[in-house]
């Protein structure tokens, strides 16, 4: 156990040994892992953290959107789940038509979306899940939408460039946020966590409506409220300018890697990487291609950026984004 834990840390651990369900363990975890001191003493354990939410959120049940009890649930698909969140009328159902294959209802009255609806957003080799969810108004939030926001691995946060209340569309969804203990962390912040059942979530906005007079004066206005906290892109689902850039940028918040595995004297498959949490180890691959493999595991090739090819690696190899692995068990 690494020194100068935090007594936030010391909490969170208590939580997730006495939580009974993956989301209460997942919410506890990504506590520890906002509040643990930042070091090279505490690298192994950050990975070790970030691979056990990696795998607890894979073993979550998968099954579509359906209610149970007072809930709704959706199932995880691809190498993350990414939820739209924003007031009414943004365009969040108009960005999910125009990135994904999914055809959510769209219209101009608000409330347009009653239920959760997800769709997969293409980058490069993998897919990622979005959900588009009914929209935030303050009194007016069902507590299985904000549920399935805490459990979200990051949150695209749609503002309107065409309505001259945008600052204050963004005080509401922080406020609203707020009242479910879920902080917004931006790419290049750090949010402490202050008090118990509070969550962090990486956040990117996107600044919707970009063909309507006066946005680019507005979304200068968000930048400047935003002061580089949260990364910005500017949007029209309408006339599609600008939506090339939100996978990449989706993508980057996830703070994932992909790798590629190949049997020994074979091609590697390159069409199916494996994603993993920042900061896996050649262990936590191994896990994640087979359950076995990571008790089996006697050393591994690697083929990568900064090593010579077919590299001998040891089982704490900190694996990295593009490596081929080869393992020998």
């Amino acid at each position: 156990m690494p020194a100068n834990l935090t007594p936030q840390y010391l909490d969170a651990e208590r939580r997730y040994r006495q939580a009974k369900q993956p989301p209460e363990k997942i919410r506890a975890l990504e506590e520890m892992l906002a509040q643990i001191p930042k070091h090279k003493g505490t690298e192994k354990l950050q990975a070790d953290i970030k691979r056990r939410i990696a795998k607890l959120k894979l073993d979550l049940e998968r099954r579509p959107a359906t209610k149970r009890g007072a809930g709704i649930f959706v199932e995880r698909e691809g190498i993350g789940q990414v939820v739209l969140v924003g007031r009414p009328n943004v365009g969040k159902s108009a960005l999910v038509r125009r990135l994904t294959n999914a055809r959510p209802e769209v219209g101009d009255y608000p409330f347009t979306t009653k239920k959760p609806l997800s769709g997969m957003l293409e980058f490069e080799n993998v897919k990622i899940q979005l959900v588009d969810l009914p929209p935030l108004a303050l009194g007016m939030v069902e507590g299985w939408v904000l549920g399935i926001v805490r459990n979200a691995d990051l949150i695209l946060w749609v503002v309107d460039l065409g309505s001259d209340d945008l600052l204050e569309q963004v005080e509401t969804i922080e406020q609203i946020l707020g009242q479910a203990k879920i902080l917004p962390r931006g790419a290049r912040e750090r949010v402490e966590i202050t008090e118990p059942g509070q969550v962090v979530k990486r956040v990117l906005m996107v600044a919707n409506k970009a063909d309507l007079p006066g946005a680019t004066d507005r979304f200068r206005l968000l930048q400047e409220h935003s002061g580089g906290r949260v990364p910005l892109v500017m949007v029209s689902a309408l006339a599609g300018t600008g939506l090339d850039g939100i996978a990449p940028m989706v993508y980057e918040a996830l703070e994932v890697l992909r790798i590629y595995t190949k049997p020994p004297g074979k091609a590697a498959n390159r069409s199916q990487p494996v994603a993993l949490p920042r900061g896996s180890t050649l262990l936590h691959a191994a896990e994640a291609v087979h359950k076995d493999f990571s008790a089996k595991l006697k050393y591994a090739r690697v083929w990568g950026a900064g090593k010579f090819d077919g590299q001998k690696v040891h089982r704490e190899y900190l694996v990295q984004e593009g490596d081929v692995i080869e393992f020998h068990i």
